[in-house]
């Protein structure tokens, strides 16, 4: 076990974390990358697979310009130069699930390079550089459980080879696993709203190395970095770097050293795992791809693949803010997905308040589908079921209370807000002379809160409405109470 004494945590204080990330992104599209095999997910093994992606002799790999326009799209939208002309170059490697003894990638004539993705840091805003975007296709898969002889044998599907890639590599930029987390969750939330992969970790098609140093602080030459691969979400991600920079402060100041190395994460012992020493670029033996032409991306493509790029969130969230008078914060959840923004602003616009909307979200939606463990895109309560419930607390139809209850149903019958109002016809009390009765009847029961009220404590007035409304079921017009309330108080 890693040392958590005080002395440890002092000598961690002594280095900084050096922190560069590789992200490798499936593409959506419905061929692979060189060949016409399905790139769907689940079917049975190696049952998507053609000469081409298993490798045989004399099978010859034609480029999917789907794969090439996507990633364009998201290299546009990480603010990438995209290069007029590329190379696909074979990186040689033995490995049972890549069954040509090597893998068709970019290499030193990338796609795209010189992008950046701002993250928050703190209070402040830290720009992480990405060095490059290149294509490549994934390889295969190996399996080491699920069948009858696992425990001794090791199985093989060819299902993912050759689906399409994009690699994304960062700048060593991030200083903390904090850091980290944010430039992953701002990058995976750019290439949702581009649309070019759906980004399932559990499905591998998003999948993270992190590079990882520590230096003393102040010292500019970087420390010796080793990798850590393929850890499967963006919490084990930091939990492994948090490990990662203990350990190596504690080997270096043991007098040992950091060897160059891959390490792998064991999430139920929270540790990293030596794995095989790292490569270096020369041991991979590159060289262009002899049966692809060079990629050939000129300004008119690039144009014509640019106009398929959408508000991407920033600006989204920034505008929102401008146009509904909504909070950044409200403005964050609102934006988290492509979809939740579109419905949002199609509510918005249809509602009185778009204020309210924001709000409603916030208070009394995002609550309730966390106690039910959902997400938004799995509520019964549409966003156009959000709105109808802000127009009529707005209109005074029906109080915060009627709403809360209304909500409450809809989680319960798995029913949007304007079938459960349409059900139930909640009706609001506006009888002025039965809701004067309601107050005088407080008041009256209440002889201390008013003595208070009348000596100046006017916050007490939240504690008379309060026990207004729940005399009268919640149905009370809350903007009847506050007048008759205001006369009966002088």
């Amino acid at each position: 076990m890693l040392s958590t004494s005080d002395a440890a945590l002092a000598a961690r204080a002594k280095y900084e974390l050096v922190i560069g990330l590789e992200v490798h992104v499936q593409l959506l599209t419905a061929s692979k990358i060189f060949c016409s095999c399905s790139t769907r997910f689940g079917d049975p093994p190696n049952s998507n697979v053609c000469p081409v992606c298993l490798g045989l002799p004399g099978a010859l790999p034609v480029l999917n310009r789907k794969a090439v326009e996507f990633a364009v799209l998201a290299s546009l939208a990480l603010n990438c130069r995209i290069n007029e002309t590329s190379i696909f170059a074979r990186k040689n490697y033995f490995y049972p699930d890549l069954p040509k003894g090597y893998q068709i990638s970019q290499y030193d004539k990338p796609l795209a390079e010189f992008g950046r993705i701002d993250i928050k840091a703190g209070a402040a805003t830290k720009r992480i550089s990405i060095t490059r975007v290149h294509l490549e296709e994934d390889a295969g898969k190996s399996l080491h459980e699920g069948f009858s002889d696992s425990s001794e044998k090791t199985a093989i599907d060819l299902n993912r080879s050759g689906v399409p890639l994009i690699e994304i590599v960062s700048e060593p930029d991030m200083s903390s696993p904090d850091e980290a987390y944010e430039y992953l969750t701002r990058l995976r939330e750019i290439i949702l709203y581009t649309g070019v992969s759906d980004c399932n970790m559990e499905e591998g098609s998003l999948r993270c190395d992190a590079n990882v140093s520590v230096r003393p602080r102040g010292q500019k030459e970087f420390g010796t970095k080793t990798e850590v691969k393929n850890v499967n979400s963006f919490r084990f991600i930091r939990e492994a770097l948090h490990y990662e920079i203990t350990r190596q402060v504690e080997v270096i100041e043991s007098g040992g050293k950091i060897s160059q190395e891959t390490r792998l994460f064991n999430a139920n012992e929270g540790r990293t795992y030596g794995m095989r020493s790292k490569e270096q670029a020369h041991d991979y033996r590159y060289f262009p791809e002899p049966d692809l032409l060079p990629l050939v991306v000129d300004e008119k493509w690039k144009n014509a693949i640019a106009r398929d790029l959408p508000e991407l969130p920033e600006a989204r969230r920034a505008r929102m803010v401008s146009e509904y008078g909504i909070t950044e914060k409200d403005a964050v959840v609102l934006t988290v997905s492509r979809a939740r923004a579109d419905q949002f602003e199609e509510a918005a616009r249809a509602t009185k308040n778009p204020k309210r909307v924001a709000n409603l979200v916030q208070s009394e939606l995002i609550g309730r589908l966390k106690a039910k463990g959902l997400e938004m895109e799995n509520s019964p309560i549409s966003m156009k079921g959000v709105a109808m419930s802000a127009d009529l607390v707005e209109s005074g139809a029906i109080s915060g209370k009627i709403l809360k209850d209304l909500y409450d149903l809809c989680f319960e019958r798995k029913e949007d807000f304007p079938e459960v109002y349409e059900q139930e016809k909640p009706q609001q009390l506006t009888d002025s002379s039965v809701i004067e009765r309601i107050v005088d009847e407080v008041l009256v029961a209440n002889p201390k809160q008013l003595e208070q009220y009348r000596a100046g404590k006017t916050t007490i007035l939240g504690f008379f409405v309060g026990q207004i409304m729940k005399l009268s079921k919640g149905q009370a017009s809350p903007k009847l109470v506050n007048e008759l309330l205001a006369k009966k108080l002088g």
